[in-house]
């Protein structure tokens, strides 16, 4: 702990002028009495008669001894040590106190040349809440090494394609690129890393080669050397995004598009205070690299499988095919605002993006050719059914067809007909309902009933009723009587 000059100051006085005791300075100062006793020592002037002895005294060349030889080692292996040789005091943070001070080191000041370097990096700000899905607000931050231009956009997640869109955007709002562009460590730009030996993202790589310029990553432990970024990251977060509403993403990418060129670009060039960041870059652009005449694509492609439903699912969410795709091998190709279904090279279905979870995104022809194809599926297999069963039954749909009735209705009709009266006498029926001129459901049913009541039939009874339910409609044969006659004469007889 740093005290302040004026606690300084008093300690002085107090210990050298008023001889007060170590302890009796650190309550009055409310300091810790440690920190009294450091910074008379760091003083350098005695104090006149003799300081009380420290049970620490005897063992402080052991421990200097061996800080000096293994400056990292923890305190508490420090004081087991100690203790071993006899030090019977508590584990005083005095013992930490005599470990060598690492020297500060000095950094040389970064100059870099005009379009010479940028640096890019990501920031992680909050989290969003949309619909059921929590997502990472992720910042996107490239900055001009010399005129400090500063290109900010958000997305809701760190993804490598992400990371590729943010630096198109960045090249084309700037109209060019620098030579180099500077990475921390992070698994977008190094996948993996031992002393000198870099192992690059493959698809980073690729990207630079298209634009020509060359990723290069900061050595470890070497922060200082893309301050710029972090510097512009911390101001990101002081003067643009403290107490910022917003009401999506894309407004929050506006707000920061305005700021980037507004009051961002309006502040004093740190290179060259006699400038804006805005002039300095108005001098640095032509330095700038140009851009290749083709775009890099970065949308996301992904293979998915279609199950036995039409959906594909994608980003925490299920998207709608036709569903003369289901059980195949398809690939997504999605932006951030729209996802592309292909087969092949053909695209078999487009929907707008979303970010939210659980979500069944669906185009409405697709699922009403799939319910019209179960209907039509129904539809002929009952027809098969009936021609089988009732061959006139063709010939009924035939006409009623040429009517514009609806035969899927008609169908459905004859077959739970089937299923009541029987075969023969559905096609009784139907060669009834033709011979009048009615290719209609209703008028075989009307032939069916009267065919049933000239042979004194019970009603039919469907086959999905219950056995208890269709047991009641069981014929019974009642008993005859004369039984009874006969008992009666039998007792006159008796009598």
């Amino acid at each position: 702990m740093t005290l302040i000059p004026d606690i300084q100051a008093k300690i002085l006085r107090y210990y050298h002028v008023e001889k007060w005791r170590i302890g009796t300075i650190a309550r009055h100062l409310h300091v810790h009495h440690g920190a009294v006793e450091r910074m008379l020592r760091q003083a350098g002037v005695p104090r006149a008669g003799t300081l009380r002895r420290s049970r620490i005294d005897p063992y402080l060349t052991l421990i200097q001894e061996t800080l000096t030889k293994f400056p990292t080692l923890t305190a508490s292996r420090l004081y087991a040590m100690v203790r071993e040789r006899g030090y019977v005091g508590g584990p005083d943070h005095l013992i930490a106190n005599h470990r060598p001070r690492r020297a500060a080191e000095a950094y040389l000041r970064l100059v870099t040349l005009p379009g010479e370097q940028s640096q890019c990096d990501w920031a992680h700000f909050e989290h969003l809440n949309i619909g059921q899905a929590r997502r990472p607000l992720m910042a996107f931050v490239m900055v001009l090494s010399w005129s400090r231009r500063i290109f900010l956009h958000f997305f809701l997640d760190a993804r490598i394609e992400n990371f590729l869109r943010g630096h198109v955007a960045a090249f084309e709002a700037w109209g060019g690129l620098s030579r180099v562009v500077l990475y921390d460590n992070l698994k977008s730009a190094v996948l993996e890393r031992q002393g000198e030996a870099i192992r690059f993202n493959p698809t980073l790589l690729e990207f630079s080669s298209h634009y020509r310029f060359e990723p290069r990553p900061v050595a470890v432990y070497r922060g200082n050397e893309k301050g710029r970024v972090e510097r512009s990251i911390r101001y990101i977060r002081e003067s643009f995004f403290a107490a910022r509403t917003f009401s999506d993403v894309d407004d929050l990418n506006r707000q920061a598009q305005q700021w980037c060129l507004g009051q961002a670009d309006d502040r004093l060039c740190p290179a060259d205070k006699t400038l804006t960041v805005r002039e300095a870059f108005a001098k640095e652009r032509p330095a700038l690299l140009e851009l290749p005449a083709n775009g890099y694509p970065t949308e996301e492609r992904k293979q998915v499988s279609v199950g036995k439903t039409p959906y594909v699912r994608f980003d925490l969410n299920d998207y709608s095919v036709p569903h003369d795709h289901v059980r195949r091998i398809l690939t997504v190709v999605a932006d951030t605002q729209r996802v592309r279904i292909l087969d092949r090279a053909s695209v078999v279905a487009t929907h707008v993006r979303s970010y939210d979870k659980g979500q069944q995104i669906e185009e409405r022809a697709h699922i009403e050719a799939l319910v019209a194809q179960k209907a039509a599926a129904r539809s002929q297999r009952g027809m098969n059914y009936l021609n089988q069963a009732a061959p006139a039954s063709r010939e009924l749909l035939a006409q009623a067809a040429q009517r514009g009735e609806s035969l899927g209705r008609i169908t459905s009709s004859l077959v739970r007909m089937l299923d009541r009266y029987g075969a023969a006498e559905l096609q009784t029926a139907i060669l009834s309902a033709l011979s009048r001129g009615v290719p209609h459901p209703h008028a075989v049913r009307l032939a069916l009933e009267t065919q049933r009541e000239a042979r004194d039939l019970p009603p039919p009874v469907g086959l999905s009723l219950p056995a208890h339910v269709a047991a009641r409609d069981t014929r019974v044969q009642p008993h005859s009587l004369d039984s009874y006659d006969q008992l009666t004469k039998s007792g006159e007889d008796d009598v």
